[in-house]
């Protein structure tokens, strides 16, 4: 049974902090107190359901990423991530859906598993201070890393750090890929 973690906190601190958000912009946003967001943080408070709501907006996740699976069995907890257990990232509405493949967002990397829809397309480049890498699984994936086109194939991967990158599905088909981020950024 899926039920909101003691870790929600943490999850909702290492996206703010990825996102170098402050506790007062994130309070004005919410319509919360500072004091209220952070005692969310360190686990004091537990926000409700129209809460997470508003901080999945806030952060572009949904809100089934506050949610983990408290069935699976302690041991694997914080270690392992079963395939019908992860958790959604990003907007699908732009066709790409992603889910997390690490335990949580707290280490130093996040592994997501990104599938981009036939003809999607992030049209403005972003900068990210983050080191990224992936691993084309299926499909084709056009990535421009600052002006450089590079047309990827399944099998190919990739690296950049600090720079400008874009990228689109030029095919029919979905594409898959495994996608490292460092620090994470969802």
């Amino acid at each position: 049974m899926n039920s909101v973690s003691g870790s929600v906190g943490a999850d909702l601190r290492a996206l703010r902090k990825s996102r170098a958000i402050t506790l007062s912009d994130l309070a004005a946003t919410l319509g919360r107190s500072v004091g209220w967001i952070s005692q969310v943080e360190r686990g004091i408070s537990e926000p409700s359901i129209s809460d997470l709501r508003k901080f999945a907006k806030v952060f572009d996740v949904s809100v089934s990423f506050f949610f983990r699976n408290d069935d699976a069995p302690a041991e694997e907890r914080d270690y392992v991530v079963r395939a019908s257990n992860r958790r959604s990232l990003g907007n699908p509405s732009a066709g790409l859906i992603e889910e997390l493949l690490s335990p949580d967002i707290g280490g130093a990397f996040e592994m997501v598993r990104s599938t981009f829809a036939p003809g999607a397309e992030l049209t403005e480049p972003q900068t990210r201070e983050t080191e990224e890498s992936g691993f084309i699984v299926s499909g084709t994936l056009d990535l421009w890393i600052n002006d450089r086109k590079f047309r990827l194939e399944a099998g190919d991967s990739f690296r950049f750090r600090h720079e400008s990158y874009r990228w689109k599905n030029p095919g029919t088909v979905e594409t898959i890929a495994i996608w490292t981020i460092a620090p994470p950024v969802y």
